[in-house]
């Protein structure tokens, strides 16, 4: 009882904080390293945001949550945890789609302390308040889920403006909810209709600055007046930006360790791009790592890595080395 109060409280969180929220999840596997063999829980931990990205496939994190239990036992501590994954809210990109992706396979997840929880999302989807409230509730008393899969059981308690998608990456409308809502983004002009599997595509991960969703009919013009905008729609317009397993933001913080209280530098979020780099008061340095790793471990498409360089060459046309640079280039990556 103690475990599921306390995940309710963590997803109550998550719902009201914007910031952040893959790591505040990354960060509650992290906390399991006293269980399972020595570094399994950071392992799982690093894995974590990449499952949350708008471009993971919806049920990559239901999968994600079984490994935890299977590899960390079924400590109530350890189960709560993997709740909080399958609850957490995924990503959406408001240059491709506004809706969010819920899994549709009946098999996931396979741990039976895990099903029946649907999950968060971005509370600027219609419908949300709906949503949300039973997340939170389903994570106290899991809805039954015999048989259904997340997005069915979704379905079956309200909500149904999603795109349901398959483990194969396939996608489908749920039932009066995506469809209307990506016929009338076609007939505006805005983005493809979501019901095609390349409209789920790679976004905000722990992100650093607050992601504006633009209007349909902006997507489709493009819009001169704002670089991130500009670089978002122009990726959508050529086929997505999918940025695979990483997180490709950057941060800039004051006094890391080693460093001076004063000394700011930049460091990538995402432990898999991040991994083996240190921090450094050059953002291009670190600008330059992000794009190289989205070919060397990421599995990012080419329209991710093209964008990545057009957010890199704007920061070395900047000059600057403050919090202004990397959320100039989170922005210009989408984020």
């Amino acid at each position: 009882m103690y475990a599921k109060v306390t995940v309710v409280a963590a997803l109550l969180a998550m719902a009201e904080a914007r910031f952040g929220r893959e790591q505040e999840v990354a960060n509650i596997i992290q906390g399991l390293s006293n269980f399972g063999n020595p570094g399994q829980a950071a392992t799982l931990a690093g894995q974590s945001p990449g499952v949350l990205l708008a471009g993971a496939n919806a049920c990559a994190k239901l999968q994600l949550a079984d490994t935890i239990v299977t590899q960390l036992g079924t400590d109530p501590a350890v189960i709560s945890a993997a709740i909080a994954l399958v609850a957490a809210e995924k990503n959406t990109n408001p240059f491709a789609v506004a809706i969010p992706s819920i899994c549709g396979e009946a098999s996931l997840p396979a741990t039976e302390a895990l099903r029946g929880i649907v999950p968060l999302i971005d509370p600027d989807t219609v419908g949300s308040d709906v949503e949300n409230a039973n997340s939170a509730s389903s994570a106290k008393a899991p809805f039954s889920a015999n048989g259904k899969s997340v997005a069915d059981v979704v379905i079956e308690n309200g909500f149904s403006n999603f795109t349901i998608q398959k483990l194969d990456g396939s996608t489908a409308a749920a039932a009066g909810g995506a469809g209307a809502g990506a016929g009338a983004a076609a007939g505006n002009g805005g983005a493809a209709a979501t019901t095609s599997a390349a409209a789920v595509v790679c976004s905000s991960p722990a992100t650093l600055t607050t992601v504006v969703k633009a209007p349909a009919a902006t997507e489709a013009k493009g819009n001169n007046n704002n670089k991130g905008n500009n670089a978002g729609a122009g990726a959508g317009a050529g086929g997505a930006a999918n940025f695979g397993l990483c997180n490709p933001s950057i941060s800039f913080e004051l006094g890391r360790p080693g460093r001076k209280a004063t000394e700011g530098t930049f460091l990538p979020i995402d432990p898999l791009v991040a991994k083996g780099q240190q921090d450094a008061l050059n953002p291009n340095i670190i600008t330059n790592r992000v794009c190289d790793q989205l070919t060397n471990v990421c599995e990012a498409n080419q329209a991710a890595k093209d964008l990545c360089l057009s957010a890199k060459a704007l920061v070395q046309s900047l000059g600057t080395k403050d919090a202004t640079t990397a959320d100039a280039f989170n922005k210009a990556l989408g984020f």
